[in-house]
C-alpha cells in the first residue's frame, strides 16, 4: 500500500480537526520522523478523545513508539505538529510534560527505597509533596497498596508494571500513556493489569496505549489506530475494523470417526473445509450459525461424536494480514512469551534504549 493508497483512511475525518476542538485532548497533523534514510513515522494525522482509551496497534518497528515519543515531548519530530490538551507540544514541551503521565517499557529504579520512597522522590520532579498516606492511596489504586514498604527488587514482573503505572499517575496527569504495558507478562498478569488500566480510565484520565496483542487492543481500547512502517493503515473502533474487513468465520473440531472433505464442504454456510494431520477439521464459513447447526445435524445423522468444537470470528490479527500481507505478531511473539530484553524504552534514571 502506498502513501497514496494510505492517506485517505489515515487522515480523511481526523486530519482537519482544529487543535482548539474541546473533546480532542491530543491532535497529530502529519507528524513525521525519519533516522537517516528510515523513515520511522510518515507524516500521520489522528485525534485522541478526551476520556477514552486510545490504541495503537502495530508490530515491532511499527512506529509505535517513536509516535509516542514526540507527543509525549520525548523526542522531536521531523515535521508537523502536535497538541495536548489544548497545547503545542513543540519546540517547547516543558509544559505539556507537567499535564501527562509516562509508563516506559521497562523502569530501572532504585534498589534501598521503598515503594511509598520512589513515588515520592517522582512526586517531587514535578514539585508535588504528597503525604506517605496519599503515596499509599495511589498504590492502592493499582493494587500494590500491601507493597507500600517493600522494595522494588522484590516484586514480580506484573506487580513492577502496576509500580510503572502508578508512577505514571503520581502527577495527576490529564493523559497517561502507557508503551506495551504489558510485554513479557504472562496471561494471568497481563489480564490483571488490563484491570489496573480499565480503572485508571474510569476515574477520568485518557489513556494512550500501544501494543502489538490484538486481544489487548479489542479488550481495552474504544478505538485503535493499525500502524506498519510509519503509517496510519487504518482507524476506528475495533468492531467496525473487523466488521468491515468482510471476513469469514473459522470453525474447528474433531469427529469420533473421519468424514470425506466433500461431506463437510456440503455443510450450510461453509465454503472451504480441510483436514489436518491430528484429526482435526477446519471450515471457513460464512455463516459459522448455519454451518455449526448444519454439522450437529450431520453428527447426529451419522451417530458420530464432536469434541474440540470452536468458532472464531474475525479479529484484529485478520485486519492486519489484510492489509500488509504478514502476521501482527511473530510466532515467537504469541501470548504469553516473554519479550527480549532489547528494544525498551528506559526511565531517565537508567538513560534510554530504543
Amino acid at each position: 500500500m502506498n502513501q497514496q493508497d494510505q492517506a485517505p483512511v489515515a487522515r480523511s475525518r481526523e486530519a482537519a480537526a482544529p487543535l482548539s476542538e474541546s473533546d480532542h485532548i491530543i491532535v497529530v497533523d502529519r507528524l513525521s520522523k525519519h533516522y537517516g534514510d528510515l523513515v520511522a513515522v510518515d507524516g500521520i494525522s489522528f485525534f485522541v478523545r478526551r476520556g477514552e482509551v486510545f490504541g495503537i496497534l502495530g508490530p515491532n518497528g511499527a512506529g509505535k513508539t517513536t509516535t509516542l515519543e514526540m507527543i509525549e515531548g520525548l523526542r522531536q519530530p521531523d515535521g508537523g505538529a502536535v497538541a495536548v490538551d489544548g497545547l503545542a507540544v513543540w519546540p517547547d514541551p516543558k509544559q505539556v510534560k507537567g499535564r501527562i503521565g509516562v509508563q516506559l517499557q521497562a523502569t530501572a529504579l532504585f534498589d534501598y527505597q521503598k515503594l511509598w520512597e520512589i513515588l515520592r522522590v517522582f512526586g517531587s520532579c514535578y514539585g508535588m509533596r504528597r503525604s506517605r498516606e496519599e503515596i499509599v492511596g495511589l498504590l492502592d489504586r493499582v493494587g500494590l497498596a500491601e507493597k507500600a514498604e517493600s522494595y522494588a527488587n522484590e516484586l514480580s514482573g506484573g506487580q513492577a508494571q502496576r509500580l510503572s503505572i502508578a508512577l505514571a499517575l503520581v502527577n495527576d496527569p490529564v493523559v497517561t500513556f502507557l508503551d506495551e504495558p504489558t510485554t513479557g507478562l504472562d496471561p494471568r498478569a497481563r489480564r490483571a493489569l488490563w484491570d489496573v488500566i480499565r480503572d485508571i480510565n474510569a476515574s477520568g484520565t485518557t489513556v494512550v496505549l500501544t501494543t502489538h496483542y490484538m486481544e489487548e487492543a479489542e479488550r481495552l481500547c474504544d478505538r485503535v489506530a493499525v500502524m506498519d512502517h510509519g503509517r496510519v493503515m487504518a482507524l476506528d473502533t475495533p468492531r467496525t475494523l473487523v466488521d468491515g474487513l468482510g471476513a469469514e468465520a473459522r470453525v474447528t473440531f474433531t469427529l469420533s470417526e473421519p468424514l470425506p472433505l466433500d461431506e463437510l464442504c456440503a455443510l450450510d454456510g461453509a465454503t472451504t473445509c480441510d483436514a489436518h494431520e491430528d484429526g482435526h477439521y477446519v471450515l471457513q464459513a460464512a455463516s459459522a450459525q448455519h454451518s455449526v447447526v448444519s454439522l450437529l445435524a450431520l453428527a447426529a445423522e451419522r451417530d458420530l461424536r464432536i469434541a474440540n468444537l470452536d468458532v472464531q470470528g474475525a479479529n484484529l490479527e485478520d485486519v492486519f494480514l489484510a492489509m500488509t500481507g504478514r502476521k501482527l505478531v511473530d510466532d515467537d511473539q504469541q501470548e504469553g512469551s516473554v519479550a527480549p530484553a532489547g528494544g525498551k524504552r528506559r526511565s531517565i534514571f537508567a538513560g534510554r534504549e530504543r
